[in-house]
């Protein structure tokens, strides 16, 4: 008895011994990196959550609409323009980046803030646009640590795991909401407060987490993302059912409660799956090795004599590298596709041309459209409810239309060889469609486009990021990635500002003075009817189905580029590790 006591405890101790290497490895491993990943993506959608708190801005400081309009402008300024964190993160550890983003998120946001409930005094316009530029701009610090890294410590899975993280991003608005509405309650002041403070804590909590790691390609991977999918599909319903539900129902502070433990419950799952493949991954490292053979034995001296071979040809191509005088001297000497493009390469290449413009006509349509779905819903006199109906539907359809792309280009890709590209074309011919309904509304139709619209503007986002890092390399990804989104605010610009809002303002002003009434006599211009946004919609859709041929273009030059294996480096570089 004795001694099966004494055996007994020592198991025991065994296994405790045991607890914190693994809890060790399980925090250093890359399932792990991807949980924490999923975390500060969700809070990475600050600026979808501007329609909440902008009235509280407008009331507070006494603002008029076009300083209100000047302010959004900053903030999708500072959201698209991530170049500067993409060239910190090429000379940077993974840490420095996340931490910054953490400072500017904290800063941005506490400063509206304090503006807000006058705990400080009156900021200057300019001041206030800083502010929120730079909160703004912390989501690129986040993206370019996270979701950079992420792409290169699974670069056989890029498709998927662009969905995944850009799908939590698109579900960081509702996660927001409901955990405002549980902690702060209607209180629209203190979702700037949370928006500054969630974000940058959960960046700090995972910074040493997230960080390149050996690549090692598993033979279920793929496997597992579906399962972080169907996770992510069943918060993303839920989310929906709640909005549904909270309109239809006034919800208590304790059921809010409710609903947000629901939520966390659904965001820290894909924690269980990460532990359950590290502890695999634990376990065939115990798995004893067989001692070496005879045969083994034998074989080392050749290898030796392959490698000793080997190192004139290394030591030639070092040569080469030292030969560079400078990276100018290379910009029109491009690799092949696939290949790691240098920044100036890749920015000059006629690939980069013609998804700069399809993401201009394509995203920045999307985007004018999202921007103007209120007002559609007003002109076409549905009641307030309904209109934020329409807001809640794209949102959800975002996220859809995230993970759509990139599991389903992914699996075509692998499969059939369907270039990517060609995704890209139908996503933006079914966006034709949706800005169409729009042109020519029919009962119920602003329904049907919300949802399009909402779908095909999520599914560019990880196709661009896709096949830029398909046809340009992982080397520069940082700064490429972050420079090829810069299309969007252009776009957003010249469509949203310059051509929506003229021919708004024109058709208003037609009514005003079909009454007999002068601008000077209203103080806001509203415009009432199918035709307010006839025009500019048939003009978006004609430049969406511009950028849809344009993407074409790319499609026929790189579909001998797809019919090979563009994964074969890294499964290379996987076997060998």
């Amino acid at each position: 008895m004795a001694k099966m006591s004494s055996s007994k405890a020592s198991n025991g101790s065994g296994k405790n011994s045991e607890l914190l290497p693994f809890a060790i490895h399980v925090v250093r491993g890359r399932w792990f990196s991807v949980f924490a990943s999923f975390l500060i993506m969700a809070g990475a959608g600050a600026t979808y959550l501007f329609g909440i708190y902008s009235k509280q801005i407008k009331s507070s400081l006494g603002y008029d609409q076009t300083t209100l309009n000047l302010l959004g402008f900053f903030k999708d300024l500072g959201a698209n323009v991530g170049v500067l964190s993409g060239l910190i993160g090429e000379v940077t550890p993974t840490w420095f980046v996340l931490l910054i983003g953490s400072a500017m998120n904290f800063a941005g946001y506490f400063m509206i803030w304090l503006a807000v409930t006058a705990k400080i005094p009156k900021p200057k316009v300019w001041h206030m646009c800083l502010y929120i530029c730079i909160g703004a701009n912390s989501q690129n610090f986040a993206n370019t640590g996270a979701l950079v890294t992420c792409v290169k410590n699974f670069p056989a899975s890029r498709g998927v795991m662009l969905g995944l993280l850009k799908g939590f991003t698109g579900l960081s608005g509702a996660i927001f909401t409901q955990i405002y509405l549980a902690v702060y309650g209607n209180n629209s002041k203190s979702m700037i407060l949370l928006i500054a403070w969630l974000p940058a804590a959960l960046s700090v909590v995972f910074v040493y987490t997230i960080r390149p790691m050996k690549l090692v390609r598993q033979p279920n991977e793929l496997r597992v993302f579906y399962h972080f999918l169907y996770v992510s599909i069943a918060l993303a319903l839920f989310l929906m059912a709640m909005i549904i539900v909270q309109k239809q129902v006034t919800f208590s502070q304790a059921a809010y409660a409710g609903s947000v433990t629901v939520v966390c419950v659904y965001l820290f799952v894909p924690l269980g799956i990460a532990i359950r493949e590290e502890l695999l991954l634990w376990n065939l490292k115990k798995q004893p090795v067989d001692p070496p053979t005879e045969l083994t034995i034998e074989k080392v001296p050749q290898t030796i004599e392959t490698k000793e071979d080997a190192l004139p040809s290394n030591s030639s191509k070092e040569q080469k590298q030292n030969t560079k005088i400078s990276c100018f001297a290379d910009i029109f000497n491009k690799p092949e596709r696939g290949e790691d493009y240098t920044i100036l390469q890749a920015l000059l290449s006629i690939d980069m041309l013609i998804l700069f413009i399809a993401t201009l006509c394509g995203l920045g349509s999307s985007l004018t459209a999202v921007d103007n779905l209120g007002q559609i819903g007003e002109s076409l006199g549905y009641p307030t409810k309904t209109i934020s109906s329409f807001v809640s539907l794209v949102s959800i359809w975002n996220y859809f239309g995230r993970v759509f792309s990139g599991f389903v280009s992914e699996s075509l890709l692998v499969k059939w060889k369907v270039p990517r590209p060609l995704m890209m074309t139908l996503v933006l011919l079914l966006s034709c469609a949706g800005h169409l309904l729009i042109a020519f509304p029919a009962p119920g139709s602003v329904y049907v486009a919300s949802v399009i619209i909402g779908f095909s503007f999520g599914a560019q986002l990880p196709l661009l990021f896709a096949i830029i890092s398909e046809l340009f390399g992982l080397k520069y990804y940082s700064t490429l990635f972050n420079c090829g989104q810069l299309a969007s605010p252009l776009g957003s610009y010249i469509l949203n500002v310059k051509v929506t809002g003229m021919l708004y303002d024109r058709e208003a002003l037609k009514e005003l003075a079909k009454k007999g009434m002068a601008r000077s006599s209203v103080k806001e211009l509203i415009c009432l009817g199918s035709q307010c946004y006839r025009l500019a919609f048939t003009i978006l859709a004609s430049i969406t189905f511009f950028g849809a041929l344009v993407s074409l273009v790319l499609v026929i030059r790189t579909r001998e580029f797809y019919k090979g294996d563009i994964y074969k480096k890294f499964t290379e570089e996987a076997e060998d590790a």
